[in-house]
């Protein structure tokens, strides 16, 4: 007799493999380097989740949801396209560049299980990201022949890349029918690099020159939790919370003489709050407040104009200030099988203009995110989930470092599919 393996059970290895490996190749986002949301389902509706339960993406954004999301798996990806340019006008090094790097994707991954009455369990794999740029090499003059805008050597050109891989086991307990707590572990992996600072790698600028700029990958990790909490107020309202405190990394060694602390790059500290509310039997209405404290990370909130030395305690970061999201989602139930979606994410901008010239590197300028998405039922087990995103051009402008003054900007689409079954 032949024993058939559920589809479910054969893929759910190659789905944990395409996202670990995919993640870390490109990962990128748009709220800071924070993601507008996660699972394509809340892409869809502007990354509103916080009291929503209808998919395995609890350790991203609430772990208490995974009490009331059934037994699922996801697997999806998302087709990202940035575009990122600077303008410095005035002064003796006049420039106009743009990003070369424009298009990557970003897998996800989320699964979920109900163990019995009270207990549930899930994982979710999801990566943070946002600074990777690669701007070319030779634009400008700084005296000693070509260089790129930062008035750096070396065909590499100018170009950071940031990326965060996140393994978020997650059990949730619930207290009774309508209300739980939950709890993830993140397991968080990071590298980074950067190339064409070599204007900034002397003992005039940093502390620990030659650690500065093109060496390389390097890589660090650490361990961090997030809190959650879900309730039913009523048949119709649902109310949920969440709460990750900073987490710390390991150094980047390789760039101790670049970021604050001697190449710490901390994880801010983010929590937010969530309602969603059963207008009609078929349209839900969510709203998502998040707060994330970028200034709370020294190499990220540190002003660039500190007048220290790059790679000590108080030494120049990006200057990044705290940010306030909000995120408003709308589910339309048309059908048995049809549910569409529309959202709006609507962030500050971290970036001021006294921090334009080291924003180059990561111009996370974007405020506004439009979005629509929809799930179809290929069958009562099998289920599909498309969701876009458009954020429009944003920029900061502010004094340059090398004279004259500095416009940094951003725009960005996406397009995410994603499978998932139930079981």
């Amino acid at each position: 007799m032949t024993h058939t393996v559920p589809a479910t059970t054969r893929l759910r290895p190659l789905a944990l493999a395409l996202v670990l490996g995919g993640t870390l190749s490109s990962a990128f986002a748009t709220n800071g380097y924070f993601s507008h949301g996660y699972g394509m389902k809340a892409k869809g509706m502007g990354g509103a989740s916080m009291a929503m339960a209808q998919d395995g993406f609890a350790g991203a954004t609430n772990p208490a949801s995974a009490s009331f999301s059934g037994n699922r798996i996801e697997v999806g990806a998302d087709l990202f396209a940035p575009r990122r340019d600077v303008v410095r006008t005035g002064g003796g090094l006049p420039a106009a560049v743009k990003s070369e790097s424009n298009l990557f994707l970003i897998p996800e991954f989320g699964y979920n299980k109900t163990v019995n009455d009270r207990v549930s369990v899930g994982l979710t794999v999801y990566g943070n990201g946002g600074m990777n740029t690669n701007y070319p090499g030779g634009q400008i003059n700084c005296g000693a022949g070509p260089a790129n805008v930062l008035c750096g050597f070396g065909k590499l050109g100018l170009g950071v890349d940031l990326m965060q891989l996140v393994v978020a086991p997650t059990l949730s307990y619930k207290i009774n029918d309508r209300h739980a707590v939950g709890v993830s572990p993140l397991l968080v992996y990071q590298q980074f690099k950067v190339d064409g600072l070599q204007s900034f790698d002397n003992p005039m600028m940093s502390n620990a020159p030659g650690k500065v700029t093109n060496n390389g990958t390097d890589r660090s990790s650490g361990v961090g939790v997030r809190l959650g909490y879900m309730g039913k107020v009523t048949d119709t309202v649902t109310v949920g919370a969440s709460y990750s405190p900073r987490i710390r990394m390991g150094k980047f060694d390789k760039y101790s003489g670049l970021f604050a602390g001697a190449g710490s790059m901390d994880i801010p500290q983010e929590y937010g709050l969530g309602v969603s509310v059963k207008a009609t039997p078929t349209v839900t209405v969510a709203v998502d407040y998040q707060r994330i404290n970028y200034s709370g990370v020294p190499s990220i909130g540190n002003p660039s104009v500190n007048r220290a030395l790059l790679g000590t305690a108080n030494g120049p970061g990006f200057g990044w200030r705290d940010i306030n999201v909000w995120k408003l989602g709308v589910q339309w139930q048309a059908s048995s099988q049809l549910a569409l979606r529309a959202g709006y994410n609507k962030g500050q901008n971290p970036i001021q203009a006294r921090d334009v010239t080291f924003n180059i590197l990561s111009p996370g300028v974007i405020t506004s995110h439009f979005t629509l998405g929809g799930t179809y039922a290929l069958s009562p087990s099998t289920e599909m989930t498309m969701s876009y995103m458009h954020a429009p051009r944003q920029s900061v402008t502010g004094a340059s470092m090398f004279g004259g003054t500095e416009t940094i900007g951003m725009s960005q689409n996406s397009l995410g599919l994603q499978i998932g079954w139930k079981f």
